[in-house]
């Protein structure tokens, strides 16, 4: 089984520890992860801004990347929901639709694999700290992820969770939309962060470094003691 790591822009340039925790945890479970070089940003800031060229070309890249793999691996619901929406950039050209649909249908978030694939939601993790959870609109509502993360946290020994108040709402980040619409999305990102406030977490854990980027800026633009991490993180954290 080829199991291969589409790390992400953010995971690769700012996060690297994010990738780390991934593959160590996953070969606790006997899957070494590849890592093929030219791999590339998934298009969704061209995609999103309607520059669906430039996206093609990218997603031409990331479809060649990661043809010869079983299995694709991402730590964002953003980026492997990209993913998702190739075959809509090839509808109009059958034989990389074909590649398309079969990239689509291997391409799992990390939380995914692990739970419905793999089938492990006990990592043996231990992790004594209050923890809240924010479920990133892209991997809640295009890839379908709700129980999975759930699945996880809750064999956790030691972790007191506590559920976010509106956790469904946006965290007012989403990649372009932030600068288009810097105040608005400022606005987004105060509430969230005033209702992280309100369930006195220490931690806030997501699945998305893109949203926690976002919403850990403005914890630490308003002095708020709230550690922010991703769910692989935590994991690999309380294991070792």
């Amino acid at each position: 089984m080829k199991v291969s790591l589409f790390i992400t822009c953010l995971s690769d340039a700012i996060f690297p520890r994010v990738g780390e925790a991934m593959v160590r945890l996953l070969a606790r479970y006997g899957v070494s992860l590849e890592f093929p070089p030219i791999q590339t940003c998934c298009g969704q800031p061209a995609f999103n801004s309607g520059y669906w060229n430039e996206a093609r070309t990218t997603a031409k890249t990331i479809i060649e990347a990661f043809e010869d793999s079983d299995f694709v691996i991402a730590p964002s619901g953003s980026c492997a929901g990209m993913v998702h929406h190739y075959p809509k950039l090839f509808e109009h050209d059958p034989a990389m639709l074909d590649r398309a649909l079969a990239l689509q249908s291997k391409t799992y978030e990390f939380t995914q694999f692990l739970v419905n694939v793999l089938g492990v939601t006990d990592v043996g993790a231990t992790f004594r700290h209050k923890v809240t959870y924010h479920p990133s609109c892209h991997g809640s509502r295009l890839m379908g992820i709700k129980d999975e993360p759930m699945a996880l946290m809750t064999h956790v020994k030691g972790l007191e969770f506590v559920p976010l108040p509106h956790a469904e709402d946006c965290c007012g980040f989403g990649g372009t939309f932030a600068v288009k619409m810097s105040d608005i999305s400022g606005a987004m990102v105060s509430e969230k962060s005033d209702h992280v406030k309100e369930t006195e977490a220490e931690v806030l854990v997501g699945l998305d470094m893109a949203c926690l980027m976002n919403i850990a800026g403005n914890l630490r633009y308003r002095n708020e003691p709230v550690k922010v991490m991703h769910l692989a993180e935590l994991l690999y954290e309380g294991v070792q």
